[in-house]
């Protein structure tokens, strides 16, 4: 397997609830690294511009405004298989049909308010990564 690059983002909902560290400590346990991490806060726009994707679907609107909601913690993790690697760690979007021990079964609140975001492919994470962080702060 080769060393890839992922993005996350610790949303809101864990933000507001100090899970930073708790979420960054499976992470790590799961093999991966944290090669860029900073705490910021989206404006309504970022958001809409970042889950653009979604824009056509029902939850686009409320999506962006719980983004925009609180502090949001931005990420970039390295390790073999990265992508497949974390989204095992993130666990289903649905808490309730979570695997015990993943990221969401342990900390979400709801489908809607599911503690982090996760890139689903190669090319997604290389968007995702650099929406939000230039060359420089990738420091791997």
């Amino acid at each position: 397997m080769a060393i890839q690059r992922t993005f996350s983002i610790i949303k809101p909902d864990a933000t507001k609830r100090n899970l930073t560290g708790a979420i960054n400590a499976k992470i790590e346990a799961a093999g991966l690294r944290i090669i860029a991490q900073k705490r910021i806060h989206m404006t309504k726009a970022q958001a809409g511009q970042f889950y653009a994707v979604h824009a056509a679907r029902p939850f686009y609107d409320e999506l962006c405004e719980f983004m925009a909601s609180e502090p949001v913690v931005v990420q970039v993790l390295e390790g073999e298989d990265a992508i497949a690697t974390y989204r095992g760690v993130m666990g289903a979007t649905d808490p309730a049909e979570a695997a015990e021990g993943t990221i969401r079964k342990d900390f979400a609140i709801s489908k809607g308010e599911n503690s982090v975001h996760g890139s689903d492919a190669p090319e997604t994470a290389a968007e995702e990564i650099a929406y939000f962080f230039a060359g420089l702060e990738l420091v791997g």
